[in-house]
């Protein structure tokens, strides 16, 4: 239940454009709290922590996009959940190179590694379970097709100031090997109070066209900051398994 909450809220938040990177910088942490609806109450379930960090190679310095989620003490004996998800990017767009996804979650185990050739659009993808199992394999992916963490912080980088609303955009992302389309609806802005105080933000509504991760129409919501910074600051999502949020608790290192 919970594990479909969770990968349900990073793959609904997972966005694509081709665009600049003037958004996101080194070093930057970004911390929410994930709550889930059990029984009409809403409970905090999970932390959900967002870094960026410089990476130096022998070729160039990329920038590592690291998202973990980790189940709240009370939480772990029902649904222990101790998630790393990352990307290593190029600075400037947002290209990924590498990205790995080593989950566990009340009880299940796997861990996705993918190593991009953008030249060939191909990805090669390995794959380990539990008992041993592993599984190496080369997946066919279209020119403008991200990673998940990747795909997530591409959100901040488009323009939403210059959109009208109402304007409708898709994206593809490459998740357990296949590649999921989807696409969001600018609807305006909306002021709203969180934890970093009352924000002015770019509300979208998100949709799934290959995946039952999301349910309804406009039934699932972002607001971005509508400043240079554009992060993500509240979500709201209904899911096969229930409704849930996602709710800033603090934000530092930002680049603008």
């Amino acid at each position: 239940m919970l594990r479909s909450f969770l990968t349900a809220l990073f793959l609904s938040i997972s966005l694509m454009l081709q665009s600049q990177n003037d958004a996101v910088g080194y070093n930057e942490t970004l911390v929410y709290t994930a709550s889930y609806n059990m029984s009409g109450i809403l409970n905090d379930i999970a932390e959900i922590k967002m870094e960026t960090s410089p990476v130096k190679t022998s070729k160039a310095t990329l920038l590592q996009l690291k998202c973990t989620a980790v189940t709240y003490s009370k939480w772990d004996n029902f649904f222990k959940i101790r998630d790393l998800y990352e990307s290593y990017v190029s600075p400037k767009s947002l290209l990924p190179y590498l990205y790995k996804r080593d989950i566990s979650e009340g009880g299940f185990y796997k861990y996705m590694k993918y190593t991009f050739s953008h030249k060939t659009q191909t990805v090669k993808s390995q794959m380990k379970k539990k008992n041993g199992y592993e599984e190496n394999t080369s997946v066919s992916i279209g020119s403008d097709t991200k990673d998940i963490v990747s795909t997530l912080y591409s959100i901040r980088l488009i323009d939403y100031s210059t959109m009208s609303v109402g304007t409708v955009k898709t994206f593809t992302i490459i998740f357990d090997n296949k590649e999921l389309k989807g696409q969001f609806k600018y609807l305006g802005k909306e002021t709203i109070s969180t934890a970093l105080g009352k924000k002015s933000c770019y509300k979208l509504a998100l949709g799934s066209r290959s995946t039952d991760a999301l349910k309804g129409t406009n039934s699932n919501f972002l607001w971005l900051t509508a400043d240079a910074n554009k992060i993500i600051v509240y979500g709201k999502f209904n899911i096969p398994v229930g409704t849930g949020e996602l709710r800033i608790k603090s934000a530092s290192g930002l680049r603008n």
